[in-house]
């Protein structure tokens, strides 16, 4: 079973985020970025899957510009056997990766694609939705646990009443929540060996795909600073302030 892992490079977790000065969008000059961590779990569950001899080859794609490629490098690492970059210097909004992955899908067919539910940087959670739609495959998001079989995956997904199992018909989509699993640190000599792994490079025209961007930004703000406490004396008062000033009731 062939297997395509979508991973995307983000501004690190552990970085502060800072709004440009124009308030067009994120300082991302001279910042640290890794893959987005719902990727990773992603990757990881990939690599598990080939472990236990369900998978023969995992693919990780990436999109963006050409600093992508240290992304895919760390998928390929942690254990992915080749990569494919999309090169692309403009903005890409989640439909344009979705078309983008799509005409990935129509060229390798892969029996299953995993994403992280969503990344950090736009937390979107779209992609995977949108790529299910254009595939027409069935999809199982949320997943907080997985299990091939037989032809089909069964997905334990995270809803807001507790967990969902739904069971799909292979070829399908699955989307990664943080209680999947817990990914591992590359290895030195896997850093090594991921440099002689092969990356393609394809270009979204390659792929007969337009990423022109739908949706326009306006501005980038960021979210006001939270006010002092305030100590009430009787739930009369509390009542009164949750009413007419914080106005949550």
């Amino acid at each position: 079973m062939k297997l395509l892992v979508a991973v995307k490079r983000v501004v690190d977790f552990n970085v502060k985020i800072r709004v440009k000065s124009d308030k067009t969008g994120v300082e991302t000059a001279n910042v640290k970025m890794s893959m987005n961590p719902f990727d990773e779990i992603a990757v990881e569950e990939a690599v598990r899957l080939r472990e236990a001899g369900t998978a023969s080859e995992i693919i990780a794609v990436s999109m963006g510009p050409l600093p992508c490629q240290e992304t895919i490098r760390t998928a390929l690492a942690m254990g992915a056997d080749r990569g494919i970059h999309v090169l692309a210097d403009q903005e890409l909004q989640p439909l344009a990766v979705a078309k983008l992955l799509k005409a990935v899908v129509d060229k390798e067919k892969p029996e299953l694609v995993i994403l992280g539910k969503q990344a950090i940087d736009d937390d979107c959670n779209q992609t995977g939705q949108m790529l299910a739609a254009l595939l027409g495959w069935s999809q199982g998001t949320f997943a907080s646990k997985l299990a091939l079989a037989d032809g089909k995956a069964t997905v334990t997904r995270e809803v807001d009443g507790g967990l969902e199992t739904v069971e799909l018909k292979l070829p399908s989509i699955v989307t990664t929540d943080l209680r999947l699993n817990e990914p591992r640190y590359a290895s030195l000599p896997n850093i090594m060996k991921a440099k002689k792994k092969p990356i393609e490079q394809l270009t979204p025209d390659a792929l007969g795909v337009d990423v022109a961007p739908r949706l326009a930004t306006l501005k980038v703000e960021e979210p006001a600073k939270r006010q002092g406490g305030k100590k009430v004396a009787t739930i009369a008062e509390l009542v009164d302030k949750l009413h007419n000033e914080a106005r949550v009731i």
